[in-house]
C-alpha cells in the first residue's frame, strides 16, 4: 500500500504539467496532440493510480484512528505529530478526489460536445461517477471542473510548501539517507583513536607517546547536542517517517523503560530545528544554554538501550538510531564521568586487572584448581 501511494501520487502529479500548461495558454488536454493514443493509456494508468492511493490512505488512517495500532497511540506523537500524519493522509485523499472529479465532469462534457473539450483521455475509474453528475447543466459541470482543478493545483503547491515542516520530509530524503547507510555489519562500533592510543601505550609501557602539540584545540568525547552528531546523523532525523517500527521492537520499550527510538530521532530533528532557527536569528555563534542532552533526551533513556541494534534493523529507511543513543553515552561517561556504578566498577577492573572482573590476572586460572 505504500509503494501504491507514494508511486501513485508522484505519478499522477505528470498530470500536473499539462494541468499548468493548459490554464496558461488556454489549451485543453494539450499533451493529446503530441502522445495521441499513448495519452489514453497514461489517464487511465493514472486514475487506477489514483484509486489506489485513496484506498491506501483510507486504510493508514483506520490503522491509525480506528484500530489504533499501538505504535500509533505512543505518547511520543501527541500533539503536532499525530495531526501531521492525519493532515498528509486526508490531503492526498482530498487532491486524488479532486483529480478525478475532474476527469468525471470533463468526460461528460466531452460526450455532449461542449466546445473546448475536445475527445481526449480514457477514464476507467471516473466514469463510475457520472450518475452523480449527469443531471448538471453544462455551466454547472463547467464549475465543478474547473473548481476541482484550481483545488488541484493549488493543493499540490501548498502540499510542496507544507512538506519542509512535516514529517514527510522522508519522501525526499529516504532515498539519499538509504543510498549513504552505513554498511559495516550492525554491532561493528567505531573505536576513537584517541582512546585506542591510550589502550595501546597503557597495554605497552615501553611505547613512545606521540608528540603533544601544545596548539591543538582539545578533542571531545561523544555528543552532547546536534552539532556534535555527523551529518548522516542529521538526515536520519529529517529521513524518520515516525512509523515507529523501531519502538515496536525495542526490548527496552517493551518492558516499560522510557527509551523509545523513534523518540531520539524525533527529539533529534526538534533540538536541530530549534538550533537552526537561532542560527539564522543570531549567527553562528549562537547560544542558547540549552542542549540534545538533558533538555530533551534524558540519561534514563539512553541507559535503557541493550544496544540490541534492533531499531535499526527494523527501520524501513536504515535510520541508525543507536549510533546517536551511543554518541550520546560516550559524552556521559568520558567528558562527565556520569556513568551508572555498576560501569563505573567495571571500567575500574579493566583498568586495574585488564578484565571486567575483580580479580588480579594472576589470579585469572584458579577457577582450575578443584577440578
Amino acid at each position: 500500500m505504500h509503494i501504491l501511494v507514494y508511486a501513485g501520487f508522484i505519478i499522477i502529479n505528470i498530470e500536473v504539467l499539462e494541468i499548468i500548461i493548459d490554464g496558461a495558454f488556454g489549451t485543453h488536454r494539450i499533451l493529446f496532440s503530441i502522445l495521441g493514443s499513448l495519452y489514453n493509456v497514461l489517464i487511465a494508468s493514472f486514475e487506477i493510480l489514483a484509486l489506489g492511493v485513496i484506498v491506501g490512505c483510507a486504510v493508514f488512517l483506520i490503522r491509525r484512528n480506528i484500530i489504533r495500532l499501538k505504535r500509533f497511540v505512543s505518547k511520543d506523537l501527541d500533539g503536532f505529530p499525530r495531526s501531521d500524519a492525519n493532515i498528509i493522509l486526508i490531503s492526498e485523499i482530498l487532491l486524488m478526489t479532486a483529480f478525478l472529479t475532474m476527469n468525471c465532469t470533463d468526460n461528460i462534457m466531452q460526450g455532449r460536445g461542449e466546445a473546448h473539450y475536445i475527445h481526449a483521455g480514457s477514464f476507467p475509474i471516473s466514469s463510475f461517477l457520472t450518475n452523480i453528475y449527469a443531471g448538471f447543466s453544462n455551466d454547472g459541470l463547467i464549475n465543478i471542473e474547473r473548481s476541482a482543478w484550481w483545488f488541484h493545483i493549488i493543493g499540490i503547491m501548498a502540499f510542496l510548501n507544507y512538506i519542509p515542516y512535516s514529517k514527510h520530509f522522508h519522501i525526499v530524503l529516504a532515498f539519499p539517507n538509504v543510498y549513504s547507510s552505513n554498511l559495516n555489519a550492525k554491532g561493528k562500533f567505531n573505536n576513537m583513536q584517541s582512546v585506542t592510543n591510550e589502550v595501546k601505550l597503557m597495554l605497552d609501557p615501553s611505547a613512545i607517546p606521540p608528540p603533544v602539540n601544545p596548539n591543538a584545540v582539545p578533542g571531545k568525547f561523544g555528543a552532547k547536542d546536534v552539532t556534535d552528531l555527523t551529518w548522516k546523523n542529521l538526515m536520519d532525523a529529517y529521513s524518520c517517517t515516525e512509523c515507529g517500527r523501531c519502538t515496536s521492537v525495542c526490548p527496552a520499550n517493551q518492558t516499560g523503560k522510557l527509551l523509545s527510538p523513534r523518540k531520539i530521532m524525533m527529539d533529534t530533528r526538534d533540538r536541530l530545528v530549534e538550533v537552526g532557527k537561532g542560527i539564522d536569528k543570531n549567527g553562528k555563534d549562537f547560544m542558547d544554554n540549552k542542549s540534545l542532552l538533558n533538555d530533551y533526551i534524558t540519561p534514563e533513556e539512553l541507559w535503557a538501550c541493550t544496544t540490541c541494534n534492533a531499531c535499526v534493523d527494523a527501520c524501513p529507511v536504515n535510520i541508525d538510531p543507536l549510533n546517536i543513543i551511543v554518541e550520546m553515552r560516550r559524552f556521559l561517561v568520558m567528558e562527565q564521568s556520569a556513568a551508572p556504578s555498576e560501569l563505573n566498577a567495571m571500567f575500574t577492573n579493566v583498568e586495574n586487572n585488564q578484565a571486567p572482573w575483580q580479580f588480579s590476572p594472576a589470579d585469572r586460572l584458579n577457577w582450575r584448581n578443584d577440578l
